[in-house]
Protein backbone atom coordinates (compact mmCIF):
# COMPACT_ATOMS: atom_id res chain seq x y z
CA UNK A 1 0.00 0.00 0.00
CA UNK A 2 1.33 3.26 -1.45
CA UNK A 3 0.47 5.23 1.80
CA UNK A 4 0.14 2.85 4.55
CA UNK A 5 2.56 4.43 6.99
CA UNK A 6 1.19 7.54 6.69
CA UNK A 7 -2.46 5.85 7.27
CA UNK A 8 -1.41 4.98 10.41
CA UNK A 9 0.56 7.81 11.56
CA UNK A 10 -2.47 9.59 10.84
CA UNK A 11 -4.96 7.56 13.22
CA UNK A 12 -2.47 7.72 16.01
CA UNK A 13 -2.17 11.80 15.65
CA UNK A 14 -6.10 11.55 15.47
CA UNK A 15 -6.15 10.42 18.91
CA UNK A 16 -4.10 13.63 20.60
CA UNK A 17 -4.42 15.99 18.00
CA UNK A 18 -8.05 17.94 16.76
CA UNK A 19 -8.27 16.47 13.14
CA UNK A 20 -5.37 14.49 13.39
CA UNK A 21 -3.48 18.13 12.16
CA UNK A 22 -1.76 21.13 13.77
CA UNK A 23 -3.28 23.48 11.08
CA UNK A 24 -6.80 22.42 9.02
CA UNK A 25 -5.25 22.38 5.30
CA UNK A 26 -3.12 19.57 6.05
CA UNK A 27 -5.95 17.05 6.74
CA UNK A 28 -6.93 17.11 3.22
CA UNK A 29 -10.42 17.29 4.33
CA UNK A 30 -10.83 19.56 0.95
CA UNK A 31 -9.26 16.78 -0.86
CA UNK A 32 -10.08 14.01 1.26
CA UNK A 33 -7.90 11.05 1.78
CA UNK A 34 -5.41 10.42 4.14
CA UNK A 35 -2.64 13.35 4.40
CA UNK A 36 0.99 11.95 3.62
CA UNK A 37 3.36 12.53 6.59
CA UNK A 38 6.57 13.77 5.67
CA UNK A 39 10.30 11.83 6.87
CA UNK A 40 13.11 14.17 5.34
CA UNK A 41 13.74 16.78 2.52
CA UNK A 42 15.91 17.93 0.25
CA UNK A 43 16.23 20.59 -2.36
CA UNK A 44 12.84 20.19 -5.09
CA UNK A 45 11.71 16.63 -3.29
CA UNK A 46 10.58 15.59 0.05
CA UNK A 47 9.96 11.82 0.85
CA UNK A 48 7.07 10.39 3.03
CA UNK A 49 7.35 8.00 5.59
CA UNK A 50 5.94 5.39 3.66
CA UNK A 51 9.58 6.22 1.31
CA UNK A 52 7.76 8.19 -1.61
CA UNK A 53 9.48 10.57 -3.29
CA UNK A 54 7.34 13.54 -4.37
CA UNK A 55 8.18 17.13 -6.54
CA UNK A 56 7.18 19.54 -4.09
CA UNK A 57 5.09 22.70 -5.13
CA UNK A 58 4.09 24.12 -1.63
CA UNK A 59 7.82 24.79 -0.44
CA UNK A 60 6.64 25.42 3.37
CA UNK A 61 3.91 27.32 1.98
CA UNK A 62 6.05 29.71 0.41
CA UNK A 63 9.42 30.64 2.64
CA UNK A 64 11.79 27.96 1.08
CA UNK A 65 12.61 30.23 -1.93
CA UNK A 66 15.74 27.96 -2.81
CA UNK A 67 14.68 24.69 -1.98
CA UNK A 68 14.79 22.53 1.37
CA UNK A 69 17.62 22.39 3.07
CA UNK A 70 19.29 25.33 2.09
CA UNK A 71 22.97 24.99 3.33
CA UNK A 72 23.07 28.64 3.64
CA UNK A 73 20.23 28.58 6.27
CA UNK A 74 21.28 24.95 7.71
CA UNK A 75 24.44 25.89 8.45
CA UNK A 76 23.25 29.53 9.80
CA UNK A 77 20.68 27.71 12.42
CA UNK A 78 22.99 24.81 13.31
CA UNK A 79 26.01 27.67 14.58
CA UNK A 80 23.58 29.45 16.14
CA UNK A 81 21.83 26.94 18.10
CA UNK A 82 25.30 25.33 19.73
CA UNK A 83 25.13 28.93 21.37
CA UNK A 84 21.98 29.00 23.19
CA UNK A 85 18.05 28.51 21.61
CA UNK A 86 16.37 31.29 23.08
CA UNK A 87 17.16 34.09 25.77
CA UNK A 88 13.90 35.69 25.46
CA UNK A 89 16.70 39.39 25.66
CA UNK A 90 17.91 41.11 22.94
CA UNK A 91 20.44 39.72 20.48
CA UNK A 92 22.43 41.81 18.30
CA UNK A 93 21.06 39.11 15.17
CA UNK A 94 17.20 41.10 15.76
CA UNK A 95 19.23 44.26 14.44
CA UNK A 96 20.93 42.58 11.88
CA UNK A 97 18.00 40.77 9.82
CA UNK A 98 15.64 44.40 10.66
CA UNK A 99 18.80 46.51 8.77
CA UNK A 100 18.84 44.02 5.90
CA UNK A 101 15.42 43.67 5.52
CA UNK A 102 14.90 47.28 5.65
CA UNK A 103 17.37 47.93 2.99
CA UNK A 104 15.32 45.64 0.80
CA UNK A 105 11.96 46.98 1.16
CA UNK A 106 10.29 50.35 0.21
CA UNK A 107 8.95 52.51 2.28
CA UNK A 108 9.73 51.51 5.83
CA UNK A 109 11.87 52.59 8.53
CA UNK A 110 11.40 50.23 10.73
CA UNK A 111 9.74 46.68 12.04
CA UNK A 112 9.14 44.94 14.45
CA UNK A 113 9.59 40.72 14.77
CA UNK A 114 6.82 38.31 15.90
CA UNK A 115 6.13 34.44 15.73
CA UNK A 116 3.87 33.82 13.17
CA UNK A 117 1.70 35.60 9.84
CA UNK A 118 -1.17 35.62 12.32
CA UNK A 119 0.47 37.81 14.63
CA UNK A 120 1.85 40.20 12.10
CA UNK A 121 -1.43 41.33 10.59
CA UNK A 122 -3.33 41.07 14.50
CA UNK A 123 -0.74 43.74 15.66
CA UNK A 124 -0.73 45.53 12.45
CA UNK A 125 -4.32 45.83 12.98
CA UNK A 126 -4.13 46.82 16.04
CA UNK A 127 -1.29 49.35 15.32
CA UNK A 128 -3.59 51.45 12.27
CA UNK A 129 -6.10 51.59 14.59
CA UNK A 130 -4.06 53.26 17.58
CA UNK A 131 -2.29 55.38 14.70
CA UNK A 132 -5.53 56.39 13.57
CA UNK A 133 -7.81 56.62 16.18
CA UNK A 134 -10.39 54.51 14.42
CA UNK A 135 -12.28 51.15 14.83
CA UNK A 136 -13.08 49.94 11.27
CA UNK A 137 -11.27 48.03 8.83
CA UNK A 138 -11.99 47.12 5.11
CA UNK A 139 -11.01 43.19 4.14
CA UNK A 140 -11.43 41.71 1.44
CA UNK A 141 -13.44 37.95 0.94
CA UNK A 142 -10.86 35.37 0.10
CA UNK A 143 -7.84 37.22 1.24
CA UNK A 144 -6.80 35.47 4.73
CA UNK A 145 -4.71 36.79 6.88
CA UNK A 146 -4.33 34.49 9.93
CA UNK A 147 -7.07 33.53 12.65
CA UNK A 148 -7.15 36.38 14.77
CA UNK A 149 -10.60 37.38 15.28
CA UNK A 150 -10.96 40.41 13.29
CA UNK A 151 -10.38 38.30 10.37
CA UNK A 152 -12.88 35.49 10.29
CA UNK A 153 -15.31 37.00 8.84
CA UNK A 154 -17.66 36.50 6.07
CA UNK A 155 -20.44 39.06 4.56
CA UNK A 156 -23.37 40.91 6.32
CA UNK A 157 -26.73 41.18 4.47
CA UNK A 158 -25.54 43.88 2.21
CA UNK A 159 -23.04 45.64 0.51
CA UNK A 160 -22.39 48.11 2.88
CA UNK A 161 -23.04 46.35 6.09
CA UNK A 162 -21.12 45.06 8.72
CA UNK A 163 -19.65 41.37 9.00
CA UNK A 164 -21.12 38.49 10.76
CA UNK A 165 -18.60 35.76 12.29
CA UNK A 166 -17.66 32.64 10.23
CA UNK A 167 -15.85 31.27 12.91
CA UNK A 168 -17.68 29.93 16.70
CA UNK A 169 -16.25 31.71 19.37
CA UNK A 170 -15.74 35.37 17.29
CA UNK A 171 -17.73 37.59 18.83
CA UNK A 172 -20.89 39.80 16.98
CA UNK A 173 -18.78 42.61 18.43
CA UNK A 174 -15.93 41.65 16.87
CA UNK A 175 -17.66 41.43 13.61
CA UNK A 176 -18.88 44.58 13.43
CA UNK A 177 -15.87 46.32 13.18
CA UNK A 178 -14.68 44.52 10.05
CA UNK A 179 -16.26 45.31 6.83
CA UNK A 180 -15.90 42.95 4.01
CA UNK A 181 -15.47 43.77 -0.07
CA UNK A 182 -14.63 41.73 -3.28
CA UNK A 183 -11.02 41.74 -4.35
CA UNK A 184 -10.26 43.34 -7.33
CA UNK A 185 -13.66 45.04 -7.21
CA UNK A 186 -13.23 49.17 -6.40
CA UNK A 187 -16.91 49.82 -6.50
CA UNK A 188 -17.22 47.33 -3.45
CA UNK A 189 -15.02 49.17 -1.67
CA UNK A 190 -16.51 52.88 -2.70
CA UNK A 191 -19.60 51.34 -1.34
CA UNK A 192 -18.02 50.82 2.00
CA UNK A 193 -16.49 53.85 2.46
CA UNK A 194 -19.56 56.16 1.42
CA UNK A 195 -21.25 53.78 4.36
CA UNK A 196 -18.72 53.86 6.93
CA UNK A 197 -16.96 57.72 6.67
CA UNK A 198 -14.20 58.78 9.17
CA UNK A 199 -14.50 55.33 10.96
CA UNK A 200 -12.03 53.17 8.50
CA UNK A 201 -8.77 53.17 9.92
CA UNK A 202 -7.56 50.52 7.35
CA UNK A 203 -7.45 48.38 4.19
CA UNK A 204 -6.06 45.54 4.44
CA UNK A 205 -4.97 42.75 1.60
CA UNK A 206 -2.82 40.25 0.00
CA UNK A 207 -1.36 42.31 -3.11
CA UNK A 208 -1.40 39.27 -4.44
CA UNK A 209 -3.82 36.91 -3.06
CA UNK A 210 -2.46 33.34 -2.44
CA UNK A 211 -5.49 32.07 -0.44
CA UNK A 212 -7.97 31.60 -3.42
CA UNK A 213 -5.53 30.31 -5.17
CA UNK A 214 -3.35 32.59 -6.77
CA UNK A 215 -5.21 36.05 -7.97
CA UNK A 216 -2.88 38.87 -9.31
CA UNK A 217 -4.70 42.53 -9.04
CA UNK A 218 -6.39 43.91 -12.31
CA UNK A 219 -4.67 46.77 -13.87
CA UNK A 220 -5.85 49.85 -11.11
CA UNK A 221 -6.81 48.01 -8.05
CA UNK A 222 -4.23 48.67 -5.93
CA UNK A 223 -3.59 51.63 -7.25
CA UNK A 224 -7.52 52.45 -6.85
CA UNK A 225 -6.68 51.40 -3.48
CA UNK A 226 -3.98 53.29 -2.74
CA UNK A 227 -5.63 57.19 -3.55
CA UNK A 228 -8.56 56.08 -1.63
CA UNK A 229 -6.69 55.51 1.56
CA UNK A 230 -4.41 58.35 0.42
CA UNK A 231 -7.51 60.88 0.49
CA UNK A 232 -9.36 59.66 3.09
CA UNK A 233 -6.40 59.64 5.40
CA UNK A 234 -6.97 55.73 6.07
CA UNK A 235 -3.87 53.38 6.43
CA UNK A 236 -3.28 50.62 3.54
CA UNK A 237 -2.11 47.74 4.55
CA UNK A 238 -0.10 44.51 2.15
CA UNK A 239 -0.40 41.49 3.68
CA UNK A 240 3.24 40.51 2.25
CA UNK A 241 3.41 37.11 4.48
CA UNK A 242 3.17 35.08 0.99
CA UNK A 243 4.90 37.84 -1.53
CA UNK A 244 7.48 39.43 0.84
CA UNK A 245 10.91 38.25 -0.50
CA UNK A 246 9.25 35.75 -3.11
CA UNK A 247 8.14 38.07 -5.90
CA UNK A 248 11.02 40.04 -5.92
CA UNK A 249 13.74 41.97 -3.43
CA UNK A 250 11.24 44.62 -1.87
CA UNK A 251 8.20 42.01 -2.48
CA UNK A 252 4.99 43.40 -3.79
CA UNK A 253 5.38 47.21 -3.57
CA UNK A 254 8.64 46.54 -5.91
CA UNK A 255 6.87 45.15 -8.06
CA UNK A 256 3.57 46.70 -8.47
CA UNK A 257 4.70 50.19 -7.76
CA UNK A 258 2.45 50.52 -5.08
CA UNK A 259 3.27 51.63 -1.65
CA UNK A 260 1.71 50.57 1.80
CA UNK A 261 1.49 52.57 4.88
CA UNK A 262 1.49 49.16 6.50
CA UNK A 263 3.41 45.51 5.86
CA UNK A 264 3.46 42.01 6.96
CA UNK A 265 5.93 39.56 6.77
CA UNK A 266 6.44 36.01 7.23
CA UNK A 267 7.36 32.70 5.55
CA UNK A 268 10.73 33.73 3.98
CA UNK A 269 11.89 36.22 6.22
CA UNK A 270 12.52 33.69 8.77
CA UNK A 271 13.64 31.37 5.90
CA UNK A 272 11.27 28.42 6.79
CA UNK A 273 11.05 29.28 10.84
CA UNK A 274 8.28 29.95 12.60
CA UNK A 275 8.14 34.31 11.98
CA UNK A 276 6.07 37.14 11.16
CA UNK A 277 6.69 40.67 11.21
CA UNK A 278 5.42 44.14 10.55
CA UNK A 279 6.75 47.58 9.44
CA UNK A 280 6.33 50.87 8.31
CA UNK A 281 7.39 54.25 8.57
CA UNK A 282 9.06 55.59 11.29
CA UNK A 283 6.26 58.17 12.59
CA UNK A 284 3.52 54.89 12.07
CA UNK A 285 5.93 52.86 14.20
CA UNK A 286 6.57 54.99 17.03
CA UNK A 287 2.94 54.67 18.05
CA UNK A 288 4.10 51.28 19.37
CA UNK A 289 5.00 49.89 22.75
CA UNK A 290 7.70 50.47 24.68
CA UNK A 291 7.88 54.28 22.27
CA UNK A 292 4.14 54.66 22.37
CA UNK A 293 0.71 53.60 23.71
CA UNK A 294 0.16 50.90 20.93
CA UNK A 295 0.99 47.35 23.57
CA UNK A 296 2.19 44.44 21.77
CA UNK A 297 4.92 42.18 23.12
CA UNK A 298 5.91 38.33 22.66
CA UNK A 299 8.18 36.52 25.15
CA UNK A 300 10.18 34.70 22.05
CA UNK A 301 9.68 37.30 19.58
CA UNK A 302 13.17 37.58 17.29
CA UNK A 303 13.80 34.43 18.76
CA UNK A 304 17.90 34.05 17.39
CA UNK A 305 17.12 30.64 15.59
CA UNK A 306 14.81 32.09 13.58
CA UNK A 307 16.87 35.38 13.20
CA UNK A 308 19.57 33.30 11.78
CA UNK A 309 17.97 31.60 9.67
CA UNK A 310 16.33 34.80 7.98
CA UNK A 311 19.21 36.54 7.85
CA UNK A 312 21.03 33.60 6.21
CA UNK A 313 17.94 33.63 3.67
CA UNK A 314 17.42 37.35 2.91
CA UNK A 315 21.82 37.19 2.53
CA UNK A 316 21.30 34.89 0.06
CA UNK A 317 18.54 36.76 -1.72
CA UNK A 318 21.21 39.82 -1.64
CA UNK A 319 23.86 37.36 -3.22
CA UNK A 320 21.76 36.12 -5.85
CA UNK A 321 19.27 38.47 -7.15
CA UNK A 322 18.80 36.62 -10.60
CA UNK A 323 16.98 33.72 -8.44
CA UNK A 324 13.56 35.82 -9.17
CA UNK A 325 14.49 35.58 -12.87
CA UNK A 326 14.85 32.23 -12.57
CA UNK A 327 11.40 31.50 -10.41
CA UNK A 328 9.75 33.58 -12.70
CA UNK A 329 10.85 32.11 -16.01
CA UNK A 330 10.35 28.26 -14.64
CA UNK A 331 6.39 29.31 -13.71
CA UNK A 332 5.68 30.64 -17.12
CA UNK A 333 7.26 27.42 -18.37
CA UNK A 334 5.25 25.15 -15.78
CA UNK A 335 2.24 27.52 -17.13
CA UNK A 336 3.09 27.03 -20.57
CA UNK A 337 2.96 23.18 -20.51
CA UNK A 338 -0.25 22.93 -18.26
CA UNK A 339 -2.06 25.19 -20.81
CA UNK A 340 -1.27 23.09 -23.62
CA UNK A 341 -2.08 19.52 -21.78
CA UNK A 342 -5.57 21.39 -19.96
CA UNK A 343 -5.95 22.97 -23.95
CA UNK A 344 -5.71 19.26 -25.62
CA UNK A 345 -8.49 18.21 -22.88
CA UNK A 346 -11.50 20.59 -23.77
CA UNK A 347 -12.27 20.82 -20.03
CA UNK A 348 -12.58 24.04 -18.45
CA UNK A 349 -10.10 25.48 -16.75
CA UNK A 350 -8.30 28.75 -15.59
CA UNK A 351 -4.69 29.45 -15.22
CA UNK A 352 -3.43 32.21 -12.74
CA UNK A 353 0.34 33.22 -12.65
CA UNK A 354 2.56 36.17 -11.13
CA UNK A 355 5.65 35.68 -10.57
CA UNK A 356 6.55 32.26 -8.68
CA UNK A 357 2.86 32.04 -7.60
CA UNK A 358 0.52 29.76 -10.14
CA UNK A 359 -3.00 28.25 -9.51
CA UNK A 360 -4.92 25.88 -12.06
CA UNK A 361 -8.68 26.13 -11.84
CA UNK A 362 -11.42 23.72 -13.61
CA UNK A 363 -13.88 26.34 -13.95
CA UNK A 364 -15.12 28.68 -17.36
CA UNK A 365 -14.88 31.76 -16.07
CA UNK A 366 -12.02 34.07 -15.26
CA UNK A 367 -10.49 33.79 -11.80
CA UNK A 368 -10.62 37.16 -9.68
CA UNK A 369 -11.98 36.99 -6.98
CA UNK A 370 -13.42 34.66 -4.15
CA UNK A 371 -16.70 33.76 -5.85
CA UNK A 372 -15.05 32.76 -8.78
CA UNK A 373 -12.34 30.83 -7.13
CA UNK A 374 -15.60 28.77 -5.50
CA UNK A 375 -16.33 27.75 -9.02
CA UNK A 376 -12.96 25.70 -9.89
CA UNK A 377 -13.71 24.05 -5.75
CA UNK A 378 -14.83 20.74 -7.75
CA UNK A 379 -14.37 16.83 -8.18
CA UNK A 380 -12.25 17.71 -11.28
CA UNK A 381 -9.41 19.29 -8.97
CA UNK A 382 -10.06 16.98 -6.60
CA UNK A 383 -9.13 14.10 -8.96
CA UNK A 384 -6.09 16.52 -10.62
CA UNK A 385 -4.90 16.18 -7.07
CA UNK A 386 -4.87 13.11 -6.04
CA UNK A 387 -4.15 12.05 -9.32
CA UNK A 388 -0.90 13.99 -9.57
CA UNK A 389 -0.15 12.77 -5.44
CA UNK A 390 -0.29 9.21 -6.62
CA UNK A 391 2.34 9.76 -9.30
CA UNK A 392 4.82 11.74 -6.86
CA UNK A 393 3.73 15.60 -7.37
CA UNK A 394 2.62 17.01 -4.35
CA UNK A 395 0.54 20.02 -5.06
CA UNK A 396 -1.83 22.09 -2.55
CA UNK A 397 -4.59 19.86 -1.07
CA UNK A 398 -7.17 22.97 -1.47
CA UNK A 399 -8.31 24.84 -4.48
CA UNK A 400 -7.94 27.95 -2.70
CA UNK A 401 -4.15 27.78 -2.16
CA UNK A 402 -1.36 28.97 -4.38
CA UNK A 403 1.30 26.78 -6.01
CA UNK A 404 5.27 28.06 -4.70
CA UNK A 405 7.90 27.07 -6.65
CA UNK A 406 11.53 26.56 -5.25
CA UNK A 407 14.78 27.52 -7.21
CA UNK A 408 15.59 23.48 -6.87
CA UNK A 409 13.18 22.50 -8.97
CA UNK A 410 14.75 21.93 -12.49
CA UNK A 411 13.06 21.56 -16.11
CA UNK A 412 13.02 18.03 -15.81
CA UNK A 413 11.27 18.55 -12.55
CA UNK A 414 8.83 20.42 -14.27
CA UNK A 415 8.11 18.31 -17.37
CA UNK A 416 7.87 15.38 -15.40
CA UNK A 417 5.07 17.30 -13.59
CA UNK A 418 3.30 17.71 -16.72
CA UNK A 419 3.20 14.65 -18.06
CA UNK A 420 2.07 13.29 -14.72
CA UNK A 421 -0.76 16.01 -15.80
CA UNK A 422 -1.29 14.70 -19.72
CA UNK A 423 -1.87 11.44 -17.77
CA UNK A 424 -4.22 12.42 -15.25
CA UNK A 425 -6.43 14.43 -17.32
CA UNK A 426 -6.27 12.06 -20.30
CA UNK A 427 -8.23 9.21 -17.71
Amino acid sequence: MRYQRSSALFQEANQVLPGGVNSPVRAFKAVGGTPVFVKEAKGAYFWDEDGNRYVDYIASWGPLLFGHAHEAVLEAVVVRARKGTSFGIPTALETELAQLAVSMVPNIDKIRFVNSGTEACMSAIRLARGYTGRDKIIKFAGCYHGHADAFLIQAGSGAVTFGSPNSPGVTAGTAKDTLLARYNDLESVDALLDANKGTIAAIILEPVAGNMGCIPPEAGFLEGLRERCSDQGILLIFDEVMTGFRLGRGGAQEVTGVRADLVTFGKVIGGGLPVGAFAASAEIMSCLAPEGPVYQAGTLSGNPLAMSAGLAMLRSIEADPEVFTRLGEKTAYLHQGLDQVLSATGRPYQINRFGSMISVHFTEVPVTDFETAASGNNPSFKAYFHGLLDRGVYLPPSAFESYFLNDALSYEDLDFTIAAAAEVLAV
